[in-house]
C-alpha cells in the first residue's frame, strides 16, 4: 500500500476522534520559503488549538503520507522546481514513479476518504476559469463523487464565481454558508451568490455532515467561511485588480497550470502583499473551523 498513516493519526481515526486533513500544495507551490513552511505550521497548530488532529497529505518518493514529518515539509517546502503539483490525476504518476508532490484539493479528498478522514480544510477550491467556461478544475469533480466535507473560503476570486456555482449544483455538492447566507469570494465575505443553507454553528454542519452519510449520499459538502473582517480586501477593489491581472495574463499568452500561480502572484504585487497576507488569514480560520466542525461531529457520534 502507498499510504504512510502518522500513528496519532490513525489512533484518532479508529477512535472515531476529531482529525482534519490538509493539503500540500500550499506548501509546495504557495508562499515563497519559509513563509510556506511557517504556514504549513500555523495551520496545524491552528487545527491542534482547538482539540483537533491535523492531518497534512503530501507524497513523499512515491509513498503517500497523511501526516508529513518536520523534514517531509522543509522537504515540500524548498523543493518548488523539483515537487510535483498532485492532483487526482497525478497521484499514481507520483507514487508509480517515486516522485515528491504537494496535493491540490482533488488529490487530498481522495486520499483523506480512502484512509478514513471527513473533514478537510483548505484556502480556496478550484473553479471555472473566467472566459475559458471549459475548462474546469478538477476539485469540482472531485466534489461531485467523494464524501468529504471541504471547508474553505470559496472558490478562488480569479475564477468565473458563477459558473463554479453552477457546476456545483450540477455536480450535486450543498453549499453551506458558515454564519453567512452568501457563498464566500476568498478575499470578500460575499460574492452576491446565494449559498443552499446558512449554519451558524459547527454542531449545524456537523449534522448536515451525518444526513449526507445516513442517506449514502457520495458527494461532497462545501462550507465556505467569510474571511475574517479585518483582513478583507472588498469585492470593487480586488475585482478591478484580477481584471488588470488576467488581461495581462491574456496579453503574454499564459493559461492552463501556469495560469493561477501567475495571477496569484501579480496580484500580490498589485496589491503590495494584501493579498498573501488575506489569504494565510482565511487558511487559518478555516483551519479552526474545521476542527471545530470534526469536534462536533465527534460528539454526535
Amino acid at each position: 500500500m502507498p499510504f504512510v498513516i502518522a500513528s496519532e493519526i490513525q489512533e484518532a481515526i479508529d477512535g472515531g476522534g476529531p482529525v482534519v486533513a490538509l493539503e500540500s500544495t500550499v506548501i509546495s507551490h504557495g508562499l515563497p520559503y519559509p513563509a510556506n513552511l511557517e504556514l504549513a505550521r500555523g495551520m496545524e497548530e491552528a487545527v491542534r488549538a482547538e482539540g483537533a488532529v491535523p492531518a497534512t497529505v503530501g507524497v513523499i518518493e512515491g509513498l503517500v503520507y497523511v501526516g508529513l514529518e518536520t523534514a517531509h515539509l522543509e522537504r515540500l517546502a524548498q523543493g518548488r522546481d523539483r515537487v510535483r503539483k498532485v492532483s487526482r490525476r497525478d497521484l499514481p504518476l507520483a507514487v508509480g514513479l517515486g516522485l515528491d508532490g504537494g496535493t491540490t484539493v482533488s488529490a487530498t479528498m481522495h486520499v483523506a476518504h480512502r484512509v478514513g478522514i471527513e473533514l478537510f480544510a483548505t484556502g480556496g477550491i478550484g473553479g471555472v476559469h473566467r472566459g475559458h467556461p471549459f475548462d474546469v478544475s478538477a476539485d469540482l469533480i472531485e466534489l461531485g463523487q467523494t464524501p468529504v466535507t471541504v471547508v474553505c473560503a470559496g472558490a478562488k476570486a480569479i475564477l468565473d464565481l458563477p459558473l463554479t456555482r453552477e457546476v456545483l449544483e450540477t455536480q450535486g455538492v450543498p453549499v453551506i454558508g458558515y454564519g453567512s447566507d452568501e457563498m464566500a469570494a476568498f478575499y470578500s465575505r460575499g460574492s452576491g451568490l446565494l449559498a443552499d443553507v446558512r449554519a451558524d454553528t459547527p454542531q449545524q454542519v456537523a449534522h448536515v455532515i451525518r444526513a449526507r452519510r445516513e442517506l449514502g449520499l457520495q458527494a461532497g459538502l462545501l462550507v465556505t467561511v467569510p474571511v475574517p473582517s479585518k483582513d478583507e480586501i472588498p469585492p470593487d477593489e480586488i475585482e478591478s485588480i484580477i481584471v488588470r491581472a488576467t488581461r495581462q495574463a491574456d496579453e503574454d499568452g499564459i493559461g492552463g497550470a501556469a495560469l493561477t500561480p501567475f495571477l496569484l502572484e501579480r496580484m500580490a504585487e498589485l496589491t503590495e502583499g494584501r493579498s498573501i497576507k488575506t489569504n494565510v488569514s482565511l487558511l487559518h480560520n478555516n483551519a479552526r473551523v474545521a476542527a471545530r466542525i470534526a469536534l462536533a461531529l465527534r460528539d454526535q457520534g
